[in-house]
């Protein structure tokens, strides 16, 4: 089953807003079986929404429409339904009543209107979907074996017709296949030369499975997707050529998204030795932190993080000797590594790690090229790092230090598990 979406508004072909309709919209078809085969955006212009319509009928099963159905006289899609299924608003009373009733509790600060009130005509041909969170409703239409839904665009507004109403309505009345994505979690290894390394196990995927590359700032996700009519039989086929990647690339394997993180690795070896963890990070500016802090039950491992962005921070707060910023400059090994000491110090750690760098576009403090970054890690038995060059723009350069930084460190405690 085919799925397009249709954005409307010129907030979001200038720029001025970002398209997080599509992104919800296409996950939860996609965990019921229905594919998004193309995403358009357009203006709030008649002609353009009127011909965006018939293309996507042409091809698509359901269309999906978000945008256009505000109180103002920019928004025009309720007028424009209604001249491509040739047919009229009619007032709908449960509508109206609603948007009384919302006024009445939540909206005490401004009187209803006349223009409020209009947002209850709908297209006489149109089911009505309530929207519990708002005044304009969801509309289901129907024309030549192709279902129309417009939504509004208040992101909010939008999940709660999809949750409520409309993937209930799909996964009701249409037969859909099952998709089954997973995605297996790497570290340290570029695009094309995993991709040489499991040429073999790919050319014998069987038809129903497809494999995509994701690569992103020093790591790659292999994302395997199965399609089929049989649930339990797709799971397993792409689990069991999932688990077949292990032999081939699992010293690069960090987990399996949704599942397992290179965190949630960490977490477990260090919460298994009664470990803790701290951090450092002047470069990559708390990115490190924050990354950890996303999953929950890190207090057990993570005691805590220093940004010391300053070169006079480093010296205050970890205890980086001032002579040898000066010996080898705030960007060095020899930093980095003090860095991680004093972090694995002050927050009474076992392991801490710990970034300094120059992401650019100046070079700031120190001379050396800029896109050069320091990883540090303090173990137990001592202190190791790395010196990198990850390039340019800053964002590459901090995210891949952010990577490296967490696959160095898992290295470190599994050499020291064994």
């Amino acid at each position: 089953m085919i799925a397009e979406i249709i954005t409307i508004g010129d907030e979001i072909l200038i720029g001025q807003i970002v398209d997080t309709n599509s992104v919800f919209i296409s996950k939860a078809l996609n965990e019921i079986g229905i594919s998004v085969h193309q995403i358009t955006s357009i203006q709030d212009d008649k002609q353009h929404i009127l011909e965006a319509l018939e293309a996507a009928k042409q091809k698509a099963d359901v269309v999906l429409i978000t945008g256009g159905l505000g109180p103002t006289k920019d928004d025009i899609t309720k007028h424009t339904l209604c001249e491509y299924f040739d047919d009229t608003l009619v007032k709908n009373e449960a509508v109206l009543a609603h948007i009384e009733e919302l006024f009445a509790k939540y909206i005490t600060t401004s009187p209803i209107s006349n223009m409020n009130r209009d947002q209850a005509f709908v297209p006489s041909k149109a089911q009505v979907l309530m929207n519990t969170y708002g005044t304009a409703p969801g509309m289901w239409l129907e024309k030549d074996d192709t279902v129309f839904i417009s939504m509004p665009g208040v992101p909010y507004e939008m999940r709660g017709l999809m949750t409520n109403y409309i993937i209930p309505k799909l996964q009701k009345e249409f037969e859909r296949p099952f998709i089954y994505h997973k995605t297996i979690l790497t570290y340290g290894m570029g695009e094309s030369s995993i991709a040489m390394k499991i040429e073999d196990w790919e050319n014998n995927l069987p038809d129903n499975v497809k494999l995509a590359y994701l690569p992103n700032f020093g790591k790659v996700r292999l994302r395997l997707t199965g399609k089929g009519t049989d649930r339990e039989e797709v799971t397993n086929v792409v689990d069991a050529y999932a688990q077949k990647l292990y032999p081939i690339i699992g010293d690069i394997i960090r987990g399996v998204e949704g599942k397992t993180s290179i965190v949630t690795q960490i977490g477990e070896l260090l919460v298994a030795k009664g470990q803790k963890l701290a951090a450092a990070e002047s470069c990559t500016g708390g990115r490190i932190a924050s990354q950890i802090t996303q999953e929950s039950g890190v207090s057990a491992f993570f005691n805590g993080s220093a940004v010391t962005y300053a070169v006079q921070s480093k010296i205050d707060l970890l205890g980086v000797p001032e002579a040898l910023i000066e010996a080898h400059s705030v960007v060095s090994k020899e930093v980095v590594e003090a860095m991680a000491v004093g972090a694995k110090k002050i927050y009474k750690a076992d392991y801490a790690m710990a970034t300094t760098g120059n992401a650019g576009p100046a070079k700031g403090n120190s001379n050396v090229e800029v896109g050069t970054v320091c990883i540090g890690i303090a173990t137990p038995d001592g202190v190791i790092s790395q010196e990198f060059n990850f390039g340019q723009p800053r964002e590459k350069v901090v995210n891949k230090a952010v990577t490296k930084a967490f696959e160095m460190l898992l290295e470190e405690i599994l050499k020291n598990s064994k």
